[in-house]
């Protein structure tokens, strides 16, 4: 019995040992040393360990004041971030370490992707679009090489928040800056758009289709911009060039249902408001004038033959 105790207290011991080296070798180790440990974690799919390493590699690096302690501090912060954000879905502290992240190392490769990440988070779990906007603003100052994505991004949400005048001031922005981009087909639907929000704007809204559809006529994006366009051509009293923009449209909308219903809705309003009539043929001749023949005797005028009337002047 005694010796069974007395081989209980030695494992016990060899135990606490184990743990104690354990712990001395994870005060040795350096920030790079726990950085890559953390990313094995992660891997591993174990966030919660691989968080104790991005803490340890924090307190690592506060204890250092060498060239690598802002490196290691950035990509630290940003990897416990997105622990947090991709792997546990705790939302709040994901939040707080991204921000501490963009506070404590503004000028790091990691914060400018962290800008973009939390202006996600903030409009898709809290549909904070000014604060979105504010982070994506953030990135743009770094002119990162996405800055036409992020740039239309910012577009999307000033139309979202029914800021128009300054949802198609971006959407230019993106156009003079970016003309070679993706995504200028998109942004001059979206300036045509935004201006078709706004009063009085519609004629330049036109001009704004009309510039998408002869600049990118292969654009999946046209038929909508014809589609838009023969609304606001029927808004303006043309239903002929409205009905003209969605027959051009049918052949590639991918709702040519929409853009028959459209049409249809024109030309019974068109039926509706025509007189009965107008534009036939026959609505614009003269009829043919009454021939009136002078009598010359009062039997031919009463409808006798000219022999009668011949007889009854010789009589």
């Amino acid at each position: 019995m005694r010796a069974l105790r007395a081989d209980r207290v030695r494992a016990g011991r060899l135990r606490s040992l184990a743990v104690l080296v354990a712990l001395c070798a994870a005060c040795s180790a350096t920030g790079p040393e726990h950085l890559a440990r953390a990313r094995e974690q992660v891997y591993a799919r174990k966030p919660q360990a691989a968080l104790r390493e991005y803490r340890l590699a924090l307190d690592a690096v506060e204890r250092s004041d060498g060239p690598e302690t802002a490196r290691i501090r950035a990509a630290a912060l940003r990897g416990a971030a997105d622990v947090y954000w991709l792997e546990l879905h705790d939302v709040p502290k994901a939040v707080s370490v991204y921000k501490e992240l963009v506070t404590q190392a503004p000028d790091a490769p990691e914060t400018a992707e962290a800008h973009v990440v939390l202006a996600g988070i903030l409009e898709s779990q809290y549909r904070d679009l000014r604060g979105a906007i504010s982070e994506l603003t953030a990135a743009l100052a770094r002119d990162p090489p996405t800055a036409p994505d992020l740039r239309y991004q910012v577009a999307k949400l000033y139309f979202e928040l029914g800021d128009y005048q300054q949802s198609e001031l971006e959407a230019r922005t993106l156009i003079q800056k970016f003309p070679a981009s993706p995504l200028a087909d998109d942004a001059w639907l979206l300036v045509g758009q935004s201006l078709s929000m706004r009063d009085g704007m519609h004629g330049q809204a036109m001009t704004a289709y009309a510039t998408l559809i002869e600049r990118f006529p292969g654009s999946e994006l046209v038929p909508h911009a014809l589609f838009e366009l023969g609304k606001l051509r029927g808004d303006a009293g043309d239903d002929a060039g409205a009905i003209q923009a969605w027959v051009q449209a049918l052949e590639r909308h991918p709702d040519p249902q929409v853009v028959q219903s459209a049409i249809a809705r024109t030309r019974k309003r068109i039926a509706a408001t025509t007189p009965r009539g107008m534009g036939q043929r026959e609505a614009f001749q003269r009829p043919e004038p009454h021939r009136v023949v002078q009598a010359r005797t009062s039997l031919e005028a009463a409808g006798g033959t000219a022999e009668q009337a011949a007889r009854e002047h010789g009589d």
